[in-house]
């Protein structure tokens, strides 16, 4: 596998088209490759930002999220949230590298991908192609965020292991690999989390994942999803008062 990150101007809200990022900086993209973005230029192109000075935070972060745990349960004062389906802190609203402005997530970050996916494959005459919308994302019991994946088109996000046998011939019963949250993390690695200015990066020689000619379907994207009370962390869900957000 490798990863190549692209370096670009500084996305500002005076950038209104994602396509035209893509356009400017991607010169080329290989056959049966992913093209990973960050959410925040996705939200910035969406304008899905507000000025810091005009609205306060903790408002957004209740009207954002689906469940979330007010800020003093813990002792960091952060406001930990459901949101589309991920845990996350702050329902992904983010101040830095906002020049001011509090940036949102995506509206529809999955209709950003398949677009995003469409333009790719046509520019470049591809087949295969893939894009993912990324973020970052803390991990309990572990200090340092890493990333996930917020959208995805153009692969399946799952290699399942279901029925087939390990080295010493015993059936695999639950084991299914996530892809789209590894290669997410990966990506983010590369891309950085501070002043790097390279929220786009391509990632090639994936043998591992399968490429598909199409955008994933509603059960595709329901595969990656556990219902919280079904999920092996359940009783942390089950036992505490989640709130519940607008969104």
């Amino acid at each position: 596998m490798k990863i190549t990150s692209i370096k670009t101007k500084p996305i500002t809200f005076s950038d209104k088209n994602l396509t035209e990022i893509l356009d400017k900086y991607i010169d080329t993209v290989p056959e049966k490759s992913i093209v990973v973005i960050t959410s925040k230029i996705v939200a910035i192109c969406e304008g899905r930002i507000l000025k810091m000075s005009e609205a306060n935070k903790q408002d957004l972060i209740e009207r954002e999220a689906e469940f979330y745990l007010p800020p003093e349960t813990n002792s960091y004062g952060m406001t930990l949230t459901i949101k589309n389906g991920l845990l996350i802190p702050t329902a992904g609203i983010d101040e830095s590298n906002g020049d001011g402005y509090f940036i949102l997530w995506p509206k529809d970050p999955q209709d950003s991908a398949n677009k995003a996916r469409a333009f790719i494959k046509n520019k470049f005459n591809l087949s295969e192609v893939g894009v993912l919308i990324v973020d970052s994302k803390t991990s309990p019991l572990r200090w340092g965020t890493t990333g996930c994946g917020i959208a995805f088109s153009g692969f399946l996000p799952l290699k399942n292991y279901i029925g087939k046998k390990d080295i010493f011939e015993r059936e695999l019963k639950i084991t299914k690999a996530n892809i789209v949250d590894a290669l997410s993390a990966a990506a983010t690695l590369v891309m950085g989390e501070g002043n790097e200015q390279t929220p786009i990066s391509i990632i090639e020689d994936l043998p591992f994942v399968q490429f598909k000619n199409e955008d994933p379907t509603i059960q595709e994207l329901s595969e990656l999803k556990i219902d919280p009370g079904e999920d092996i962390y359940s009783v942390f869900f089950k036992e505490i008062d989640w709130q519940k957000g607008k969104s």
